[in-house]
């Protein structure tokens, strides 16, 4: 038996159809690095992975081709590359603002009595990372069915439209190439280059407004959240339905708008963000 047909180590699932020993060998090479164990050659890893020499210089050829790896031409051994630098600090900033966050997004629930939520922008989709209600009574709950994990269209929605107004225009044009523009409430906008037009007004007021475009009755308010490079993360809004808030759009924005400024300003600021 060869060292890459080895037991698995205790705690490893078997493989199986929803189980892929390709990734798993490869995660294997990249877990071998550590703050002390930063530089390895092939025999280093083969024995740290559990895998024989021509099995894992395939793997490390494969991580090093995709940027996951790096080779010192000099001593032939390998080093972590920029992908896993990447992957690292996602997980990071990811960690570090859901812990950010969440007690800010609490208070702003609670100061305007409104449902707020965080979410991030995973292609055409926004997805919800945080959701919360407000502590007062006859506080304006929003319900609609959405939690943390929950999917809505980025393009009539106010969170969505914020984290499309912020992306680069090779990256919106590919995310809209992709996207059905279907109606889902009566005021959605349903034309590219209206969209295209709507999203500019964002980038420049940094407040995305959503009336009716999700939903009927259902309005929301969003801003955007950055980090230390200034890059948006995640935005946050506060939504609330004409049933219990019957205002004009422009009198419900006075009032919501100043504390959203507020909290994801301060929420970027505790994520680095320096204006």
């Amino acid at each position: 038996m060869t060292a890459d047909d080895s037991p698995r180590p205790r705690g490893r699932p078997a493989a199986g159809t929803s189980f892929s020993v390709s990734l798993e060998r490869g995660l294997r090479i990249l877990s071998a690095f550590t703050g002390n164990r930063s530089v390895l050659g092939i025999a280093d890893l083969a024995r740290t992975a559990g895998l024989n020499k021509s099995t894992t210089h395939r793997y490390v050829a494969t991580l090093t081709k995709l940027g996951y790896l790096q080779q010192d031409h000099e001593t032939r051994k390998y080093f972590l590359g920029p992908r896993a630098a990447d992957l690292g600090f996602a997980a990071i900033d990811a960690m570090e603002l859901g812990k950010v966050a969440g007690p800010l997004l609490q208070a702003l629930a609670d100061e305007t009595g409104c449902t707020v939520s965080m979410g991030l922008c995973d292609g055409p989709d926004v997805v919800y990372v945080d959701r919360r209600r407000s502590a007062r009574r006859h506080a304006a709950a929003m319900d609609l069915n959405l939690h943390v994990g929950s999917r809505l269209p980025a393009y009539c929605t106010s969170m969505g439209k914020v984290l499309l107004a912020f992306k680069d225009a090779a990256a919106l044009r590919q995310i809209l190439d992709h996207t059905d523009l279907a109606r889902r409430g009566p005021k959605t906008i349903t034309n590219r280059e209206q969209l295209t037009a709507a999203l500019a007004k964002v980038r420049q007021s940094g407040v995305a407004v959503n009336d009716e475009e999700l939903a009927p009755g259902l309005r929301s308010f969003a801003a955007p959240v950055r980090d230390r490079s200034g890059e948006v993360v995640a935005a946050v809004n506060v939504a609330v339905h004409l049933t219990v808030a019957p205002t004009a759009v422009e009198a419900l924005a006075a009032r919501i708008e100043p504390p959203l400024r507020r909290t994801t300003a301060e929420i970027s600021r505790r994520l680095g963000h320096r204006p």
